[in-house]
């Protein structure tokens, strides 16, 4: 899919780090004020980059589904979406993948698989990484 420019703005913010992985983030509206740690860190856990973008990601692609589901007169507002962000190591250095896994309550799992697929087609996080990284998404 070719580059898809704005053609307006609805929305922007910024965030400032400062120390990478084992630093700060914070917001420029000061919601987001956090500690960053290293990445799986069992004695001492913190959110780290991938904690960040799986919890954007999943809150968009949910989105994605509620409007899917509004237009088609569901009311999907039960659903859930988890989005598993992995980091590791691709040919030219270190890479991400994403898996994302949708519940939608009282859907059959064919209806409740066209409604992810749009979705996915829909949501800007699923725009910005086509083609740059592997996304999965599925049906629980």
């Amino acid at each position: 899919m070719p580059y898809e420019a704005l053609t307006s703005t609805l929305y922007t913010t910024a965030a400032t780090a400062k120390g990478g992985r084992g630093g700060r983030v914070r917001s420029e509206d000061g919601v987001l004020d956090l500690e960053l740690g290293k990445p799986g860190s069992k004695a001492n856990p913190k959110a780290n980059p991938e904690t960040l973008f799986a919890a954007g990601y999943a809150a968009c692609f949910g989105n994605a589904i509620l409007s899917i589901g509004q237009a088609q007169g569901l009311d999907l507002s039960e659903s859930t979406v988890t989005a598993q962000v992995s980091l590791g190591s691709t040919e030219t250095g270190v890479g991400l993948a994403v898996a994302i896994t949708a519940h939608l309550p009282g859907l059959e799992p064919e209806a409740a698989q066209k409604i992810v697929e749009a979705a996915h087609e829909r949501c800007p996080y699923s725009k910005a990484t086509r083609g740059n990284i592997d996304v999965t998404v599925s049906v629980d």
